[in-house]
This record gives C-alpha cells, sequence and structure tokens, in this order.
C-alpha cells in the first residue's frame, strides 16, 4: 500500500488539553469558594463542598475517558511479509496494533453543523473505541483494509437551533 493511503483516521486535536481543563477547574473552584463564603455567614454552606466534590469526580471522569479515545488510525505492514495490521494510537499515548480481521464494525458519524465526524469502532466483537472529531475519510478505504467489517456512516441526531430540519 503507498504511503499516501496508510492513514484511515487523523483526529484535528490529539493533545491531552490539560491547560483548558486545569483552567475550568481553576474557576470552578473560585465561584464554589466565593459562594460558599457568600453564604457561610447566614446558613450552612456544605453544600460547596459537595458541588465541589462531584464537580472533581465528573472531571476525573472525564479525564479517564477522553485518554482512550482515538486519535489516529494506520494501517502498518506485518511483521516478517505477514498481513497489514490496523496500528491505533489513542490520546493518552498508548498504541496498539490489531489485525484488520478483527475490526467487526466501524461507524462515521458526520456532524450536520460543521465538517467533522467522529469513529466509532469496534474491535475483537467487544472493545467499542471511539475516535476524537476529525475530517471525514472515505469509507472504501475502510472496506478494503477490513473486509470482515461493518462499514457505514450516518449524520448525527442533532440539528441547529432555530433552523428546522
Amino acid at each position: 500500500m503507498a504511503a499516501s493511503e496508510d492513514l484511515l483516521w487523523d483526529a484535528d486535536d490529539k493533545s491531552m488539553q490539560m491547560v483548558p481543563r486545569l483552567l475550568r477547574i481553576g474557576v470552578t473552584a473560585g465561584c464554589l469558594g466565593f459562594f460558599g463564603l457568600l453564604m457561610w455567614t447566614d446558613s450552612d454552606a456544605t453544600w460547596v463542598l459537595y458541588a465541589g466534590a462531584v464537580y472533581l469526580l465528573g472531571e476525573i471522569a472525564y479525564l479517564g475517558w477522553d485518554r482512550r479515545r482515538l486519535v489516529e488510525a494506520r494501517i502498518v505492514p506485518g511483521g516478517a511479509d505477514g498481513p497489514a495490521r490496523v496500528r491505533l494510537r489513542r490520546v493518552g499515548g498508548r498504541t496498539t496494533e490489531h489485525d484488520p480481521q478483527h475490526v467487526t464494525r466501524v461507524v462515521l458519524i458526520h456532524d450536520n453543523v460543521h465538517d467533522l465526524a467522529t469513529l466509532r469502532l469496534n474491535v475483537h466483537g467487544r472493545q467499542r473505541l471511539f475516535g476524537r472529531p476529525a475530517r471525514p475519510p472515505a469509507l472504501t478505504t475502510w472496506r478494503r483494509t477490513c473486509p470482515k467489517a461493518e462499514v457505514s456512516d450516518r449524520v448525527a441526531r442533532w440539528g441547529m437551533p432555530g433552523i428546522p430540519d
């Protein structure tokens, strides 16, 4: 396969996005602290601690989920003249290689607002992987690479507010 044809998925943003996440946590902590001090004089303000803890747990859960999202999928030649493999790279830097025969489903969900798509990939029947938004690739490349996979695309189920569908 030619070098220009080996890229299956390439996300627009491949970074961990730690600076915006830390800024968001800092602003939320500052606002909750301000409201807690403001309310502390008249009533019990333990709700501020609970709200902050719930928010922090939500951010930690989102960070864990986001680290597992796919940012890149490539076709790489197999070792010792073996069949080609699908190399998947995640946001956290983890790279795995899979046999294209084990990819069972590929779904591209096209955003109807922006010219982007997200990827849903099933490997080995049970493992579902999500991709970060990227420019929509050609489905023929996925069909050629993973012949046993069910390859499809669909439009997202949300519309622009104020514009009838």
